[in-house]
This record gives structure tokens, sequence and C-alpha cells, in this order.
């Protein structure tokens, strides 16, 4: 059995002194697609922000590859292969969509590797392609959560991690950003997902971990999960 590529052990963080996230550990594997799932307010995000040092104020340990990160600057953490693509997207608005994307790969120095790269996500989001030249700014939110998720690829994550990347798009937009995702697993990409849409969520991961006012409530592959009664009952409405 390999060792997870990324491991989260017993964490506990603390907003403004009061605890929000107790003692969550998970674990996700090489290629592997992991997805967190709960309610509005249980924590999900909470989580990614600890493993970017982007939320201090917590207990426990963080390994990256084997290495404990939870004491390294984003910056270093990011240099290691960790790309969190936040809900608010953060997109640089009077920019074009390819400037934007070519600022995810501020890390790289091979240009053929970044015109690659650039390629790849063109060829994931075609629509992207299309409107290349344009402003970030005149993009619909579906567009904007494509540049975004393109950003994050475009410096070779050995990690991608999406923060509600369907929140607030319509149905079609929400079907072809998950159709990305699953090719993104095809190619054998490491994700960990925090979603509130469960049901696409789970069908697309191989484990998944139900959070719940900040503990992880249960466990298992997305298949088991998907066919356990009280999940689908709290969130499938079933």
């Amino acid at each position: 059995m390999p060792e997870p590529l990324l491991q989260v052990k017993a964490i506990k963080v603390r907003y403004s002194g009061l605890p929000v996230i107790h003692g969550v550990s998970l674990e996700v594997y090489p290629g592997e697609t992991v997805c967190v799932v709960g309610s509005n307010g249980a924590g999900k995000s909470t989580i990614l922000r600890a493993v970017m040092a982007a939320q201090r104020a917590f207990e426990g340990e963080i390994r990256f590859g084997g290495v404990a990160i939870h004491d390294k600057r984003t910056e270093a953490i990011v240099r290691l292969g960790v790309v969190y693509v936040p809900e608010e997207k953060m997109l640089f608005r009077p920019l074009s969509v390819e400037e934007n994307l070519l600022l995810g790969a501020y890390c790289l120095e091979d240009r053929q590797r970044i015109a690659e790269n650039l390629e790849f996500v063109f060829t994931l989001f075609p629509r992207l392609r299309e409107r290349r030249r344009q402003a970030a700014s005149t993009l619909s939110g579906g567009e904007q959560q494509m540049v975004a998720v393109g950003r994050g690829l475009m410096s070779n994550p050995r990690i991608l991690m999406l923060d509600e990347p369907s929140l607030g798009l319509s149905p079609l937009l929400v079907d072809e950003l998950f159709d990305a995702i699953v090719k993104l697993k095809k190619e054998g990409l490491t994700i960990l997902l925090v979603e509130q849409n469960v049901r696409e969520s789970l069908e697309m991961s191989d484990r998944g971990y139900v959070l719940q006012t900040g503990k992880v409530v249960q466990e298992g592959s997305g298949a088991e999960l998907l066919q356990d009664d009280s999940v689908r009952k709290a969130f499938l409405g079933l």
C-alpha cells in the first residue's frame, strides 16, 4: 500500500478562540479523488485553508509527501505541489483569460512546459481558448471558475484542492465542470474536493468524508456513502 500523499491528523481549528474543527483526520492517496461533503458551516473549507497555512490557529499535524507542512509558509507549500482553488476564485479581473492562466505558472521556468500546460487547459475548457484575449471581468461565473481551475493546473500540481467549484453555477455549467474533474481524475491527478453537491461528488470520488459541525461522522468509498441511509436522508432527500 502506498503512503498517503496528504495526511491531515487530528487537527483542531479555532476562529476567534472558538473551536470550529474538532480533531478531523483524513488521507488522500496518490491518484485518488477524495471528497469532503457536508452542509453549510460544517467546516469543509476550513480544512483546505488549514492545509494551505491560511488558517494558523490549529492543533494537530498535516503532512504532504511524508513531509510536515503545518509549520511552513503558504508559498513553500505551493512549491511542494499543493494547489488550492478557493471558492472566491480570486482572479485578476482586468487581465485577460490567458494572462490569468499564465500567472498560475509563476513557479515554472520551462517555457515549453508552460506552453504545454496552457494547451492542456484550453483542451480541457475549450471555451477559454475562445475567450483567451477577453478580460476576466467579462466572463460568466462558470467561465471564471474554469479560469480559476485552469490557473491551478498551470503549475503541474501534485494535488489539486477544489473548494466548492460548483457554487452558484447553472446546472449546465455544473455538469461541464464536473466532466472536467472526471477527465483530470482519469489523467491520474490527485484531487481533494470540497462540495455541497453531494451526489455528484460521491459518484466521481474514490472515497469520501462526511463532515458535520466540525467532525468527521462518516467515511468510506463514494459508492458506500451513496448507499448509506443516513447520507441519503440527510443530503439526497431520499
